[in-house]
């Protein structure tokens, strides 16, 4: 059974890597089918360049940086629908220059790590996250299946 999932795009970059909206649709898609709920689900994700990801990296998280994802579940609001209305998890915020300098640090193919970030942030609305070594460890395997099975390399051997 294949589980509906609606994503929404919003690019807000210059990034010359920016993936295909089908490319972005399935990463998260994989990592939905992996751990995510088993009805149609919505998720929203917007591409942004340096300045606004430095912007809300400080304004939600303290932190005054441009990092490379950020994601803001949805919550448990969403539990009160209908039934035939996609469960809305959240959005997922990526800054395109951030993943193009990461890749080229990491010498890793910046569509496989634009797919590593767009399944990070997902498991992250779905209630994943890596605040300890125990809870890092299962997040990054799944992240490595996901990224595996669809032929990319583990992330973090680099």
């Amino acid at each position: 059974m294949s589980i509906k999932v609606q994503v929404d795009v919003q690019i807000a970059s210059e990034a010359d890597s920016v993936p295909q909206l089908e490319d972005i649709n399935d990463w998260i898609a994989a990592a939905i089918a992996e751990v995510g709920p088993d009805s149609a689900c919505e998720v929203s994700v917007r591409i942004v360049d340096e300045e606004e990801g430095r912007s809300l990296n400080r304004e939600y998280c303290n932190k005054d940086y441009a990092t490379n994802v950020l994601s803001f579940a949805a919550g448990d609001a969403a539990s009160s629908l209908p039934p035939d209305v996609p469960n809305a998890l959240g959005d997922i915020v990526i800054c395109g220059p951030i993943v193009e300098k990461e890749a080229a640090a990491q010498n890793k193919a910046v569509a496989d790590h634009w797919g590593h970030l767009l399944v990070h942030g997902t498991l992250h609305l779905l209630g994943h996250d890596h605040e300890d070594d125990q809870d890092a460890a299962a997040m990054e395997a799944i992240e490595t299946d996901i990224l595996t099975g669809k032929g990319v390399p583990n992330p973090y051997d680099y």
